[in-house]
């Protein structure tokens, strides 16, 4: 399936996360001084405490090389100039910040998860497909062979924020047909998502389920991947442009998703965490088109679940940052996703471009 071009994207776009309350009063006889101290103190303690009990992150993140030439700051004037102006843009095309800011303008992560400390880079696609990303377009070790590469162009240009490499596996395929759950989704094999879930444990990468969900639901996708997001390195990403009304087609009706549904994977994810002992998990959300997910402001991210928001067009370079700076900065939720099209994309980004952009992108996946 392919998505609209970036042209046509753009033509309809110019038409459109304590204060820790005292467990006990001090008494009559005590100073009003001394126990708020000790109890904040205490207070402290217990949260550092919880947060010590949370298991370690199960992924290694590629090192910097010796002869590693960092990016130091952002886009010069002049790159900025060059970029179109998108509606909505706020007019603020000169904003510079230093390469190595990921968290958008005003928030905040609670999390132990792999995006507080670090990049990821992912590779996209399903293993049946060589037309739905790169990761059907290789053998499973030649291409974590080359993720690792990908991977560690990221960790060189930021040393400070080395780079993770994670497969983003479609688990759910959107289609034309209703299929045989009548929901115009067809799933990838148990045996497939367990044989990628098992690659990226052993090269001690992340892997990530992507829905695309046809007419079904956000949460019931989100259960039917429930006995793999309950390993320690597996992760969520929700597809909105494939998820279409009764009576709509994928691939042909652009699809949308309300953030209020994304919200109720977020939190279910979040209980699954505590319940289930896990490391804290990330949740990215694609969009590529403002009518692909309304309702941002429902989107919050928890204690235990970081959030991205992905923008996953492809074409022109300039205009796709451009598109970023809408659809991620300034409508921010907590951490940016950006995608690059191997072969779509004109030209193909590098690294140091890529982490020019406002924030630094979290998560760099691949198609």
């Amino acid at each position: 399936m392919r998505k609209i071009t970036m042209a046509a994207a753009a033509a309809l776009i110019s038409l459109t996360l304590a204060a820790c309350s005292d467990e006990t009063s001090a008494t009559k006889d005590e100073s009003s001084e001394e126990p708020k101290a000790e109890q904040t103190e205490e207070s402290v303690d217990k949260e550092s405490a919880k947060k010590e009990e949370k298991p370690e992150q199960p992924y290694e993140a590629m090192e910097p090389s010796e002869d590693a030439e960092p990016v130091k700051e952002g886009l010069t004037e002049e790159e900025l100039s060059k970029m179109p102006k998108v509606e909505a843009h706020g007019g603020d095309r000169t904003r510079m910040i230093p390469v190595g800011q990921t968290l958008v303008d005003g928030a905040e992560d609670q999390t132990d998860g792999p995006l507080k400390d670090h990049r990821i880079v992912a590779y996209y696609g399903h293993p049946n497909s060589e037309n739905m990303g790169i990761l059907g377009e290789m053998e499973p070790e030649a291409l974590m062979e080359k993720l690792k590469d990908q991977t560690q162009a990221y960790s060189d240009a930021d040393p400070e924020r080395p780079a993770i490499p994670m497969i983003e596996l479609i688990s759910t395929v959107a289609q034309r047909t209703p299929g045989p759950e009548g929901k115009y989704y067809h799933r990838t094999s148990p045996e497939d998502i367990d044989r990628y879930a098992e690659l990226a444990k052993e090269h001690d990468a992340l892997l990530m389920l992507d829905v695309q969900l046809g007419t079904d639901s956000v949460m019931n996708q989100v259960k039917l991947i429930e006995e793999w997001l309950k390993l320690p390195y597996v992760h969520l990403a929700i597809d909105t442009e494939f998820h279409v009304s009764e009576g709509e087609t994928p691939g042909i009706n652009l699809g949308q998703v309300n953030g209020a549904e994304v919200q109720k994977a977020v939190d279910y994810l979040s209980e699954m965490v505590e319940e289930n002992n896990l490391p804290d998990k990330i949740v990215l959300v694609h969009q590529f088109m403002d009518e692909a997910l309304t309702n941002k402001e429902a989107i919050q991210p928890t204690d235990n679940v970081e959030v991205a928001l992905n923008y996953d067009g492809w074409g022109p370079s300039y205009t796709k940052m451009s598109l970023y700076r809408k659809f991620v900065r300034n409508e921010a939720v907590q951490y940016g996703g950006f995608k690059i099209f191997y072969k779509k994309d004109q030209p193909v980004m590098s690294p140091e471009e890529v982490l020019k952009l406002d924030p630094n992108p979290s998560i760099i996946n691949y198609q």
